[in-house]
């Protein structure tokens, strides 16, 4: 699903994962997960998929339903980030591996800057064109969130 009109992005934008950790740890927020996420999750982890729910997720209101999402440690990082970053890297959500290609990253220039300013991929690595950009904006309409 493409943002509608001529994206500021047009043209790509570049961004390389430097595994710094920045957007996994020391802000709140929510990592909602898909069923393919949790089947992943629940693989690379190593237990059932109850005492994966009970250990790692939480129900969070959202709008009339209660969205499945990970849980953060006290410190606000997120329940699998450890020592040398992503425990399950490999099968780490959609919502984490599609980073920084979100729709509201992508609402305008200035939006992507204020992100941009926060991690130190963005303007490095390869140029992503706007067609994968905007696969990756359609991938989380097509996998859905659980609710829990």
């Amino acid at each position: 699903m493409a943002l509608t009109g001529e994206a500021f992005y047009g043209s790509g934008l570049r961004f390389h994962c430097t595994r710094c950790s920045r957007c996994c740890r020391h802000t709140p927020g929510h990592v909602f997960l898909s069923r393919a996420d949790l089947e992943a999750l629940v693989k690379a982890s190593g237990v059932d998929r109850g005492k994966f729910l009970r250990r790692y997720c939480r129900r969070v209101p959202f709008g009339p339903v209660k969205r499945i999402s990970l849980k953060e440690k006290r410190n606000l990082d997120c329940v699998f980030w450890e020592k040398e970053g992503c425990a399950v890297y490999d099968a780490r959500p959609l919502q984490c591996r599609s980073f920084p290609f979100w729709s509201s990253s992508l609402s305008s220039r200035e939006e992507w800057e204020e992100i941009a300013a926060q991690c130190p991929g963005i303007g490095r690595g390869p140029l992503h064109p706007r067609g994968e950009i905007d696969r990756w904006l359609s991938r989380r309409l097509e996998d859905g969130l659980l609710e829990g």
